[in-house]
């Protein structure tokens, strides 16, 4: 793989990164556990490997954006998570800013004629 190639990879991991986050908070308003987010947001276009998500749920659990609760009536015992009222109120937050940078970077792109940049 070339330079460019490795620094491209690692630019476009700083740039899921945040998205990761967003993606999880958003699809926990109904109790989800581990492996049932990974399919649901693959199923909607979000690759995320359990070994990314699992910590990033144990994270926010800690920063109270969400709630756990073990289901021991299956043979498997799962950890359900589900969105805190705080975690409901930063997933809210978080969706405006995202809609700003949407926003802000679409006008970057496109620039003001909305046209893409390089088309000149």
């Amino acid at each position: 793989m070339s330079d460019a190639h490795e620094h491209i990879d690692k630019l476009m991991q700083e740039l899921r990164r945040g998205t990761i986050t967003i993606g999880a908070l958003s699809q926990l308003d109904a109790p989800q556990y581990g492996y049932s987010l990974v399919t649901i947001l693959k199923e909607k276009g979000l690759q995320v490997e359990p070994g990314t998500l699992y910590p990033l749920l144990r994270r926010l659990e800690k920063q109270g954006f969400l709630e756990s609760k073990w289901d021991t009536n299956e043979t498997r015992p799962r950890k359900y998570y589900l969105l805190s009222d705080t975690g409901k109120e930063a997933l809210g937050l978080l969706l405006k800013e995202w809609e700003s940078i949407v926003t802000s970077m679409n006008d970057l792109i496109k620039g003001e004629t909305g046209e893409e940049n390089g088309d000149d």
